[in-house]
C-alpha cells in the first residue's frame, strides 16, 4: 500500500477516534509505520549527516598544499589523521549563488538558494539537500530528520539557526539541550501514550481550525499579506504532518538505551563547556543514528552571528568576532587554533562511528557526513573556496583517501598559503563549474533518491564513486 493510502486510512481513524465513535477503523497492518516493514527489508540503511561551522576557517592553516592521493594533511585538519582513508577533502568549491552574500550562507549551506540579503528583496528560500532525503528514508524511522543547533528554534530570516528547510522554503526549529532532545528522543511520553495521543487529537483539531479561518481570511487580504498568510500555512501544514507522523509511531516501542549510554545526558551541559558540548551532541547523534531513530540529521555548531568561545584553550572570543581578523596574526593564530579544536570534536564524532557496528560494517560506512561552512573568507564574507569534507559512506559506494582540489589547474605557482593568496582564492571562483550542489547530488544518489540535478549542479562528482 502507498504512503496515501496509509495516510488515508490512518486519517479515517484518527477522525473517528476524535468523533468519539464506537466504530473507529482497528489497527490494520497498512497502518502500521514503514519502519516495522522496512525491518525486513533487503537494503541495508542509509544515513547523511550535515555539520556546520560558521564564518569560515583560517585558511592559511586549513588549506592542503598538495592534491589527489598523496596529499598531506593541513595542520588544521591533521587531528583527523586517523581517519585519512575516510574522507575527501575539498578546495575551490562555492555555490554560485551564494557569491557576495554575509550572513546568509547557513540559510543557503544545504539549498544553494538566491537569496540577495544585500539587495533588500524578498526572503525567499527552497528545500535544502537533508529534506530531500528525509521525504524518502525518512518514512522508515520514528522521527523522519533530526535538527540541532547551539541555538534552539529557527532563528530570523538571513541568520538563520538551523541547517533544514522544508519543500516550501520554510525553516524546520532547530533543538540545543542535549537533555532534552534525548528525552524526546527515548524518553516516556509525557502522560503515556494515551495523553499524548489526546494532545496530538487536540492539536489537529486546533490546526483545522486554523486552516479553515485562514481560508476565509485569505479573499480579503491583498497580494502582500496572501504571501505572507501562505507561508504560515506552510508551516502550519508542516507541523500538522509531524504530528499525524507522531501519532502513528506512538504504539511502536522505542528502544531502550543502556543506562550507561544514557548517563551523560541526563545532565545539563552547559555551552561555556564547549568542547564538553560539541562532543556531547556529536555523541547524541551516533546514538540517535545506531538506534535507528533517524538516518538523516543536521547539526550547526554555530551561526554565523552565535558561535561559541572557546575558554578551555584560551580563547574568549567567540568565532564571529576571530573571522573579523583584519589580518591580525594574533587572531588569526586563535582562529587556527579554534580551527583544529572543532576538527579534534568532528575526530571525536568519527571514532564514534567507526567503532560501532552497523551488522558486518561499521556504521561510519553506513553513514555520509558532510563537514564545512557557508563562507571561507570571514572578514570579507567571500564565499569561494569554501572549506568542505566529505566523510563516511564506503559502505554506500563512496571513496575517500583523497584531496579534490579545484583551485590547482588555475593556479600558476604552488601554494604560498600567504595571507594575500587566502584572500585571493576566496574572492572569485577559479573553476566555475566546481559546485557544491555537485557534492549535493553525490550524496542523494548514494541514499538511493531520484536525483539527477540538484540547483544549479552540473552532476555528481565522479572522483569519488
Amino acid at each position: 500500500m502507498n504512503i496515501q493510502s496509509q495516510r488515508w486510512l490512518l486519517d479515517r481513524r484518527h477522525f473517528l477516534r476524535g468523533l468519539g465513535t464506537t466504530m473507529a477503523l482497528p489497527l490494520l497492518d497498512a497502518m502500521t509505520p514503514l519502519r516495522v516493514k522496512a525491518a525486513t527489508a533487503a537494503s541495508k540503511p542509509r544515513r547523511s549527516v550535515f555539520v556546520y561551522v560558521p564564518n569560515g576557517v583560517n585558511g592559511m592553516t586549513w588549506q592542503c598544499k598538495t592534491a589527489r592521493r598523496d596529499y598531506e594533511l593541513s595542520e588544521s585538519l591533521k587531528p583527523l589523521a586517523k581517519h585519512k582513508g575516510d574522507f575527501t577533502v575539498f578546495s575551490g568549491l562555492h555555490h554560485p549563488n551564494g557569491l557576495g552574500q554575509a550572513h546568509v550562507c547557513a540559510d543557503t549551506w544545504l539549498t544553494g538558494a538566491k537569496i540577495d540579503a544585500q539587495g533588500g528583496r524578498k526572503y525567499e528560500n527552497t528545500i535544502s539537500c537533508d529534506q530531500m532525503m528525509a521525504e524518502v528514508v525518512g518514512q522508515n524511522t520514528r522521527f523522519s530528520s533530526l535538527e540541532l543547533s547551539i541555538s534552539s528554534g529557527t532563528g530570523q530570516p538571513f541568520n538563520s539557526s538551523t541547517l533544514a528547510f522544508s519543500r516550501d522554503g520554510v525553516p524546520l526549529p532547530a533543538e540545543d539541550n542535549p537533555k532534552q532532545i534525548f528525552n524526546r528522543l527515548f524518553g516516556e511520553e509525557p502522560g503515556g501514550i494515551a495523553a499524548q495521543r489526546a494532545r496530538l487529537t487536540k492539536r489537529r483539531s486546533v490546526l483545522d481550525s486554523v486552516m479553515d479561518e485562514a481560508k476565509m481570511l485569505r479573499r480579503d487580504l491583498g497580494n502582500d499579506d496572501r504571501t505572507k498568510l501562505d507561508e504560515y500555512l506552510h508551516a502550519v501544514r508542516d507541523v500538522e504532518q509531524r504530528a499525524e507522523r507522531l501519532d502513528a509511531w506512538l504504539d511502536i516501542p522505542k528502544p531502550v538505551v543502556d543506562p550507561k549510554l544514557a548517563a551523560p545526558f541526563q545532565r545539563d551541559v552547559p555551552k561555556a563547556q564547549a568542547g564538553e558540548y560539541w562532543r556531547t551532541m556529536f555523541d547524541l547523534m551516533v546514538l540517535a543514528l545506531r538506534t535507528d531513530m533517524t538516518r538523516v540529521i543536521t547539526y550547526m555548531n554555530g551561526s554565523e552571528g552565535n558561535g561559541l568561545a572557546i575558554p578551555e584553550i584560551g580563547i574568549t572570543q567567540a568565532r564571529h568576532n576571530l573571522s573579523h581578523h583584519n589580518g591580525d596574526p594574533v587572531v588569526l593564530e586563535r582562529l587556527a587554533k579554534s580551527d583544529a579544536f572543532i576538527m579534534q570534536q568532528f575526530a571525536h564524532f568519527l571514532d564514534e562511528l567507526s567503532t560501532i557496528k552497523d551488522g558486518d560494517e561499521p556504521l561510519l560506512d553506513r553513514t555520509m557526513i558532510l563537514f564545512g561552512s557557508g563562507m571561507s573568507y570571514g572578514h570579507s564574507h567571500c564565499n569561494s573556496n569554501l572549506p568542505i569534507l566529505l566523510a563516511g559512506g564506503k559502505g554506500l559506494g563512496l571513496k575517500h583517501g583523497q584531496h579534490l582540489d579545484y583551485n590547482r589547474p588555475h593556479l600558476k605557482e604552488d601554494y604560498s598559503l600567504s595571507y594575500d593568496e587566502w584572500r585571493s582564492l576566496c574572492g572569485k571562483p577559479k573553476d566555475d563549474k566546481a559546485r557544491l550542489s555537485n557534492v549535493f547530488v553525490t550524496m542523494l544518489q548514494k541514499m538511493e533518491i531520484n536525483a539527477e540535478q540538484f540547483v544549479d549542479s552540473l552532476g555528481p562528482v565522479s572522483e569519488v564513486i
